[in-house]
């Protein structure tokens, strides 16, 4: 009591703003590591083969004593989750960045733990505000584009090729370093979005003024013809800057970048700082707006696909569908599933996830209602029984302890039906237009994972026709089923 009693005392003492800001301290790595491992149990299940769960807030373990950060890296590693060594080449930075990152890496493999890396740093940026960079008009003058971020100058995507061996030795002297360690790199990924070839916002329309691109897309006024042109530069540009330079030195490697991944050759989301380019085509679902999406993926030479399954703000006002649930469910499934069904032979899909609302407004609309934890859960599973093999849980930090809960939950729990996830095939892809019971099943055999989840008060079983026999699904709610099929 006395304790309590000198701490108010000395809280009343404080001013008002110092009060304030004691309350809205930001956490340290070392705490963020913490709330991860009060979020999450040591696996019931084995993990054997399959892939670990990636979480954004494990970026570094915010301590540099060897014995702690051993304890920690195996505490985390009980629980299936990696510890991520950030890269960056900034001048002033990158000699203290590679120290650290190498001092992780040596302990990972001294613990005998996968090594994975975030090279986002790298990869900034082929747009860098160089005149050279940028479009030309028919006056001769230079121009930039500031319709994706108001101090992001985006350049003309026929003047970048001269980054290219600037980018590419931010990261090629981190690989240097690794190699000459014997420190195999298991997974790498950047997040390398508003930067180098876009076609939304107004790109279209600067570079119909552009004299420089008028000249190398003939047919510019198509936009089919202006995205291929764009995408088929960007692709190079991770392809060469990224993909070749990691499988070069780490053939074995698992490489990619957010939102590139195998498709069916359409968007079914926006970022947050895209919007449609005016006249661009787009198909329709109700108000959604699904944007024609080109097939980058084999052009890059990545080894891993990352699709991104976010709750983007935007999402539940294009659906009329009564459940405020199913209108987010149905879209995330979209992507989930087209992404899923097409997963490149060989390259796994490690999906980003969220589950609150993402990037809302200042003053967000109160009918859009967020999404329900429970739904999100079963969100999750049908992923996994939908081709991917892993997810990677991106938030903002002080949405970790709820965000790692709930993710986590699921995927560890996965792991008792690892053989179907390993072995299996998924045999259904389909994602219903009508609120209702959603199924899918991984097939092994003759016997079927499957998960159904209902958005209505339906009772009855649900029939799935596969290979010329039936698969009759009983609602069951909130678990997996192991059923046969008959002929």
């Amino acid at each position: 009591m006395k304790t309590l009693v000198a701490v108010l005392a000395v809280m009343l003492t404080l001013p008002v703003p110092e009060l304030f800001a004691q309350k809205k301290k930001a956490m340290s790595q070392r705490e963020m590591v913490d709330v991860v491992l009060a979020n999450t149990k040591p696996l019931k299940h084995p993990r054997g083969e399959r892939l670990p769960l990636y979480l954004w807030p494990l970026h570094g373990l915010g301590t540099t004593n060897e014995v702690e950060a051993a304890r920690l890296l195996k505490s985390l590693d009980e629980r299936g989750l990696p510890v991520i060594a950030s890269w960056n080449p900034a001048p002033q930075r990158r000699e203290q960045s590679l120290r650290d990152a190498l001092w992780l890496g040596r302990l990972q493999k001294k613990i005998g733990l996968p090594i994975t890396i975030s090279a986002i740093a790298c990869m900034n940026s082929f747009c860098n505000g160089d005149e050279k960079t940028a479009h030309i008009g028919d006056d001769g003058k230079p121009f930039f584009d500031f319709s994706f971020e108001e101090k992001r100058p985006m350049g003309c995507p026929f003047a970048l090729g001269f980054r290219h061996p600037v980018i590419r030795e931010q990261l090629e002297f981190f690989l240097d370093a690794y190699q000459h360690e014997g420190l195999d790199i298991h997974f790498i990924f950047v997040d390398w979005e508003v930067d180098g070839p876009i076609e939304w916002n107004d790109a279209w329309a600067h570079s119909k003024r552009c004299r420089r691109c008028r000249e190398h897309i003939p047919n510019i006024a198509d936009f089919g013809a202006f995205q291929k042109a764009l995408r088929e530069i960007r692709c190079r540009m991770q392809r060469e800057c990224l993909a070749k330079p990691v499988l070069k030195r780490f053939p074995k490697a698992l490489v990619g970048n957010y939102a590139v991944y195998p498709n069916d050759g359409w968007r079914y989301w926006y970022d947050y700082f895209e919007k449609l380019a005016p006249d661009a085509p787009f198909k329709a679902d109700q108000r959604a707006r699904y944007r024609p999406w080109s097939q980058e993926f084999p052009l890059t030479g990545f080894t891993v696909s990352m699709p991104v399954v976010y709750t983007w703000y935007a999402t539940p006002t294009w659906y009329d569908f009564a459940s405020s649930d199913y209108r987010w469910f149905y879209n995330l499934l979209l992507v989930a599933s087209k992404s899923g069904e097409h997963k490149a032979a060989r390259a796994p899909s490690i999906p980003f996830v969220h589950w609150h609302t993402t990037a809302p407004p200042k003053e967000p609309n109160p009918a859009v209602k967020q999404f329900s934890a429970e739904k999100y859960q079963e969100l999750l599973w049908h992923m996994l029984l939908r081709g991917h093999d892993t997810l990677f849980l991106w938030c903002p930090r002080d949405e970790t302890a709820e965000e790692t809960r709930l993710l986590h939950e699921v995927w560890a729990a996965s792991l008792e039906h690892r053989e179907f996830l390993e072995k299996g095939k998924p045999v259904t892809f389909d994602v219903p237009r009508q609120q209702g019971p959603v199924v899918s099943a991984v097939q092994l055999g003759d016997r079927l994972l499957v998960r159904r989840t209902d958005f209505d008060e339906g009772k009855g079983p649900v029939a799935l026709s596969i290979g010329g026999k039936t698969l009759t699904v009983p609602r069951v709610d909130g678990r997996c089923q192991v059923l046969t099929l008959v002929r």
